[in-house]
């Protein structure tokens, strides 16, 4: 091991007289002298650590650092997504169904407990299918004839009045401050004001600014308006002509007509010169028809 030390500081020119005298005695003397003559001969380039770091730092891709996920950041995010769902869900169980026909248009169509609706022209029933399980109620504004499957009840709600129904087939035709109900099977409740009315088959009554003016016999089976007829028992004329204007896309003009006049009868879907000639004659009135389509109607007796 000293001997090794000595070697070392001898190749490095650090060593000692006194070691070198040492060295020479060793018989492996002149093979020394020749590792050190080689060595000697080596060119060793000076190492520039500052160039090499940089050279190998921009081989290197830098390292992303992993940010911490913000947790609050993705709670709001979720709530806010909740929100919008329960929003959605809230509007579409919430948003009501409207069904609504046009001047000469009438529509058939089912509720969602199969009951059978029949609309009649210029009329608007609204109801809300997601939610009629838990209730069952509709807004009427015109006419319409329900066939209601036994055992479900619902209401129609009108401005006159609201009329319950307990599995049965029945007419109500709510217009501006009129309420007619027939009833032409099972039972139908009307309400209006503080009055309670319980309704059987075959009976009709009909209500006038939220008055009593009618609790008769209904004579046919179904309304007659399924049939494309219109019928009246003792209105005024002012009623007949509005329900003709609802059937017949045409606007009535008057001449000297008492729209008091009251009118019992029926006229046509089918065909506007028999539907004015089954108005007018009975009443005495004319009527005349312009190249345009208009009608007018006249108290005198010239056409």
């Amino acid at each position: 091991m000293e001997k090794d030390y000595i070697l070392h500081k001898w190749l490095n020119n650090e060593a000692s007289p006194a070691e070198v005298e040492q060295l020479k005695n060793d018989s492996k003397y002149a093979s020394y002298l020749k590792i050190a003559e080689t060595s000697s001969s080596f060119d060793v380039a000076e190492m520039d650590t500052e160039a090499n770091f940089k050279a190998i730092s921009n081989q290197l891709k830098p390292v992303q650092q992993l940010q911490k996920p913000r947790v609050f950041s993705i709670v709001w995010k979720v709530a806010a997504v909740f929100a919008l769902l329960m929003i959605g869900y809230y509007y579409t169980t919430t948003l009501d169904t409207t069904v609504t026909t046009q001047v000469a248009q009438t529509e058939n169509f089912l509720l969602p407990d199969g009951s059978e609706v029949a609309l009649n022209a210029a009329s608007t029933l609204t109801y809300n299918k997601n939610n009629w399980n838990d209730k069952r109620e509709l807004t009427l504004g015109g006419e319409a004839y329900f066939k209601v499957l036994k055992g479900n009840k619902f209401s129609v709600k009108t401005t006159q009045g609201i009329i319950t129904v307990l599995g049965t087939q029945f007419n109500v035709a709510a217009r501006d401050n009129f309420l007619t109900v027939n009833c032409y099977e099972g039972l139908v409740s009307v309400q209006f004001n503080d009055t309670l009315i319980k309704l059987p088959a075959g009976k009709k009554i009909e209500i006038e600014n939220n008055k009593l003016i009618a609790n008769e016999n209904t004579v046919n089976q179904s309304p007659l308006w399924l049939q494309d007829e219109s019928s009246f028992n003792n209105v005024t004329l002012q009623r007949v002509i509005d329900a003709l204007e609802r059937q017949y896309e045409v606007k009535i003009k008057l001449k000297d007509v008492n729209l008091e006049k009251r009118f019992t009868g029926t006229f046509t879907h089918k065909n506007l010169e028999l539907a004015l000639k089954s108005i007018c004659e009975p009443l005495q009135l004319t009527y005349k028809t312009n190249k345009n389509g208009a009608v007018t109607i006249d108290a005198k007796n010239s056409k």
